[in-house]
């Protein structure tokens, strides 16, 4: 029985990239402590990240979610916090930490590869990531995963819309279709309200900007430990 046999009204497959492919808040959680590092004789640890954080989320509407937009909030956060006086040497070091972000290799979770490999064989794959449109291609290219996938759609964010509109670009409804992802808030929420089921992946280090309430009620969503329990969970969906 093909796996395509065990689930007949579905047909396509769509994944999120960071944190549920490949490892990344890890690194941004790697920074964020430099960060704090090296504005340590200006305030608190907790207090900076609460400052950073802030910074973040209200410069998404400008810069969109991406390692150049942190790093502008960290710069934007250091020159807050030192009352405008932070070092020269202090914003090149934040220059140089973001640099390096950009540079770091591609960490494939466990069980990814596998898994895509072998529901190509009888879906249509997508990946739908939001964030910074150089640094996804790059992470994607050193991945490996690059052929596996039918189509890539690299957006500034994720709503109902998003997912309505991609589904039906690459000739599948929502309702055949199946968002997997970390996010509750990005990846399965709004899927499940374009009409798809939502598969969710939870992640040790998940940023606490896409935390949301688990639909626990809701026929549609399913979750999972880990990426390598996702064949078994579509042979059961009958």
């Amino acid at each position: 029985m093909t796996l395509n046999s065990a689930s007949s009204i579905l047909s396509t497959i769509a994944f999120d990239a960071d944190d549920t492919l490949w490892q990344n808040e890890y690194f941004f959680r790697i920074t964020e402590d430099k960060f704090a590092s090296l504005l340590g004789d200006y305030a608190g640890g907790d207090h900076i990240t609460e400052r950073l954080l802030a910074a973040e989320k209200r410069n998404l509407e400008f810069y969109g979610y991406g390692i150049k937009g942190f790093t502008l909030s960290m710069i934007e956060t250091a020159i807050d916090i030192t009352d405008d006086k932070v070092p020269a040497s202090v914003l090149r070091e934040i220059l140089e930490t973001g640099r390096e972000m950009l540079r770091h290799p591609v960490e494939t979770l466990p069980h990814v590869h596998e898994t895509l490999k072998e529901l190509s064989k009888s879906y249509k794959l997508l990946l739908i990531t939001k964030g910074d449109l150089f640094d996804q291609e790059r992470k994607l290219a050193q991945s490996g995963l690059g052929d596996l996938f039918d189509g890539v759609e690299i957006v500034s964010e994720k709503s109902t819309e998003t997912y309505v509109r991609i589904f039906n670009a690459h000739d599948s409804s929502p309702h055949h279709s199946m968002m997997v992802g970390n996010s509750l808030k990005s990846d399965v929420l709004p899927a499940l309200e374009a009409g798809s089921r939502g598969v969710y992946v939870p992640h040790d280090l998940t940023w606490s900007h896409e935390h949301a309430e688990t639909p626990i009620d809701e026929p549609r969503f399913h979750e999972i430990v880990h990426m390598g329990e996702l064949r078994r969970l579509i042979s059961e969906l009958r």
